[in-house]
C-alpha cells in the first residue's frame, strides 16, 4: 500500500482514506492468570480531592508502565449513597486500577506509589487477559466472558452519549478541582481522566498519525449519556451541560491548538461542508489541527494520493487538496 498509506492508517482514521480488510499482527504471548484488578470509590468526604491531586502525578509519571490507573469523577444523590455531600449530593472519585501482573506486586506498588487511596489485598482481583478486556468494557454481569464480547454489548450500546474530550499538560490546582466537584454537582454527567506517560509517551509525534504523546499529563472525556426517551429538551440539557464543562475547562487544558482525542468524535469542534457540489474543509486550521497536531498536513498530502475525489468522506474525514479545497498555513498556501 505505500509507506505512507501504511502510516497515515495507523492512528489518522482509516475511513477517510479507504477500507482496511485485514490486519497482520504480531501476537505477545500472556500467561493464563496475567492481570490484577481494582475498582475503588473515594467520596469527597474520603479527600477525593487531594487523592485526585496526588493522581495526576504519581499515575502518569512515578508508576511503571506496566500499571494503570484510571479515574472517573461522577455525582450520586443521597439516596444512591449512605453518606451525602454537598448541596444533597455525592461526589464520587472510582478508581479503576489494572496491572500486569500478580496482585501481591500491585499491593506492593500501591503501598510504594500511592498509599493514601488505602487499597487492600481483598480489593484486587486477578484475571485473565480476555477477562481484563470484559472488565474494561464494563460488560453487564451473568454472562461468561467470552460470550460478552461476542453480544457486543456494554452499558453504552443501547443509549445515546456526548463526549468532548481535552489533553492536561499541567496538574490541576485543587482550588480548579473544587470547581468542576461544583459544576458536577449541578449537572448530569461523568469526568473521566485517562493517564498517558508509559508506552504512550516513548513513541515519537511523527511516529503514526496519532501526535499526542510526551508532554501530556492525562486525557479528560466529558461524558453525558441519556435514554433516547428523554424529551427533546431534556437530551438538549445533556448536551449544554457538557458544552458549558468543556468552555470552563478551556484555561487549565493545552492551546495553540486545543488538542482533543480523534476516537471521541466531536462535531462541535468543526466539520467538512459542500460548496457548489464540491466537498470543502477547514481541517487544518480548526478540528483537523485539533485531532492529528502538526500531522494533519501528511494526512492531507497521503488522501490527495490514495483518493483525490474524496469517495471516502463524512462529516470529519480527512480531504484531498486542490484548487477547490486549498490549504493555508501561517497565512500562506500549502502545496506538495
Amino acid at each position: 500500500m505505500g509507506e505512507d498509506l501504511f502510516w497515515a492508517i495507523r492512528g489518522g482514521g482509516a475511513a477517510s482514506f479507504g477500507v482496511v480488510l485485514a490486519w497482520k499482527i504480531k501476537l505477545v504471548a500472556v500467561p493464563p492468570t496475567s492481570e490484577s484488578f481494582s475498582t475503588l470509590e473515594r467520596t469527597y468526604e474520603e479527600g477525593a480531592t487531594d487523592l485526585v491531586y496526588k493522581w495526576q502525578t504519581v499515575a502518569t509519571h512515578e508508576v511503571p508502565e506496566e500499571l494503570n490507573i484510571e479515574v472517573d469523577i461522577s455525582v450520586r444523590n443521597k439516596n444512591d449513597a449512605s453518606t451525602t455531600g454537598r448541596l444533597g449530593k455525592m461526589i464520587i472519585a472510582t478508581y479503576r486500577i489494572m496491572y500486569l501482573g500478580r496482585s501481591k506486586k500491585l499491593m506492593q506498588l500501591m503501598e510504594d506509589k500511592f498509599a493514601e487511596l488505602g487499597m487492600q489485598e481483598k480489593d484486587c482481583k486477578e484475571m485473565s487477559w480476555i477477562e481484563s478486556i470484559v472488565y474494561f468494557a464494563r460488560f453487564p454481569d451473568g454472562i461468561v466472558p467470552l460470550e460478552r464480547l461476542l453480544s457486543r454489548e456494554s452499558e453504552y450500546s443501547k443509549c445515546t452519549f456526548k463526549v468532548k474530550s481535552d489533553f492536561v499538560t499541567k496538574p490541576l490546582s485543587k482550588t480548579t478541582l473544587e470547581g468542576i466537584w461544583k459544576m458536577l454537582e449541578e449537572n448530569e454527567f461523568v469526568f473521566i481522566m485517562t493517564p498517558w506517560g508509559g508506552r504512550v509517551s516513548a513513541i515519537p509525534e511523527h511516529e503514526i498519525a496519532f501526535p499526542h504523546r510526551d508532554g501530556n499529563l492525562y486525557l479528560i472525556g466529558y461524558l453525558a449519556i441519556w435514554d433516547d426517551n428523554e424529551t427533546v429538551e431534556a437530551q438538549e440539557e445533556h448536551l449544554i451541560q457538557v458544552r458549558e464543562m468543556y468552555d470552563h475547562m478551556t484555561p487549565y487544558v493545552s492551546n495553540s491548538p486545543r488538542d482533543a482525542y480523534f476516537i471521541y468524535r466531536d462535531l462541535d469542534l468543526g466539520q467538512n461542508t459542500l460548496n457548489g457540489g464540491s466537498v470543502y474543509s477547514s481541517g487544518c486550521t480548526s478540528w483537523g489541527q485539533q485531532y492529528f497536531k502538526s500531522n494533519c498536513l501528511k494526512l492531507m498530502k497521503v488522501k490527495s494520493n490514495v483518493d483525490p475525489d474524496n469517495y471516502f468522506r463524512d462529516e470529519q474525514t480527512i480531504l484531498a487538496i486542490h484548487e477547490s479545497n486549498p490549504v493555508e498555513k501561517d497565512g500562506a498556501l500549502v502545496e506538495f
